[in-house]
């Protein structure tokens, strides 16, 4: 005889297995460091890989060392650094951590490693850090060591650019020497595996490949406290709303499942919450009626 499981032990199951997920306990605990990223905003769809297994990210998400992020198409990330900084990631997007700490003398150390995508790092985007950074990009092959920075780059096959928009960088292409820059709105681009001379950016091009990284206000734009939700397919049997909430969170959208009743019977609502606006919701919806597996769901926008 097959055994059957309530929704409840497969929901408690699925939560303790995704992090970012708690479930509230009696018993106090002591107080946690702070993270070393944390995810302030997302423009669906996006993932991340935590010791072999995938996740949809969502606000609030605490990342660690090792984690690999990855963006959809149209999609966005702007993530706070435990030393005050930002980083964002533009869409089809593939960025690594390694080696990323806080010391004990106050120093943050990263690595970050963009594979594909547009990326830009903001020393001092939320607060003054006071201690001292060791932090390094790599895009694709093309490493850069940042001091006090506002970078710029991207990465696919053939061209990586990296664009120095404030500060100063010590770019190393491999197999060649560093090449320092500290000329405001100077680019690097290596094309083919070759080295381009460093050029000055013109105003419409930065403004340009900046965009590519901006999160996009009514295109499904979720943040820490937005109060717009997304409800697909309300009131499922228990079966029907586990097989939901696992086909939207493989697909990047970070759903929960949230019990209800209708009169006397127990139904189950599987929704998307956090976004900034009505549009930002209604954006998701539309893409996900465009979806090859989950067009076949009504959307329903909310607070």
């Amino acid at each position: 005889m097959r055994k059957q499981f309530s929704i409840g032990a497969a929901f408690v199951a699925l939560v303790l297995g995704a992090p970012g997920a708690s479930i509230a306990q009696s018993k106090s605990k002591p107080a946690r460091p702070s993270p070393l990223a944390i995810v302030e905003a997302v423009q669906m769809p996006a993932w991340f890989e935590r010791s072999g297994a995938r996740y949809p990210l969502t606000p609030g998400v605490e990342l660690k060392d090792r984690d690999h992020l990855m963006t959809g198409a149209n999609s966005r990330l702007l993530l706070r650094m435990a030393d005050g900084s930002s980083v964002k990631l533009g869409e089809n997007g593939s960025l690594s951590f390694e080696g990323m700490r806080m010391r004990g003398d106050n120093v943050f150390e990263a690595a970050m490693k963009v594979a594909e995508g547009a990326f830009r790092f903001t020393s001092d985007f939320f607060a003054r850090f006071r201690g001292r950074r060791e932090v390094r990009v790599t895009v694709r092959t093309v490493a850069a060591g940042i001091r006090g920075t506002d970078l710029w780059g991207k990465s696919t096959p053939d061209r990586q650019i990296l664009c120095l928009i404030e500060g100063k960088i010590d770019v190393t292409p491999p197999g060649e020497s560093p090449i320092g820059m500290d000329q405001r709105l100077s680019f690097y681009v290596r094309e083919r595996g070759q080295s381009q001379p460093v050029a000055i950016v013109l105003a419409d091009q930065l403004r340009e490949w900046a965009g590519e990284t901006e999160t996009q206000a009514g295109r499904g734009v979720s943040k820490r406290g937005g109060k717009w939700k997304l409800t697909a397919s309300p009131g499922l049997a228990p079966n029907r709303a586990l097989d939901l909430y696992r086909d939207l969170r493989n697909a990047g959208y970070p759903a929960e499942i949230i019990p209800a009743k209708v009169g006397n019977k127990r139904v189950y609502n599987v929704r998307l919450s956090n976004f900034e606006t009505r549009k930002d919701a209604e954006s998701v919806a539309s893409a996900l009626k465009q979806h090859p597996g989950l067009r076949q769901h009504e959307y329903k926008v909310g607070t």
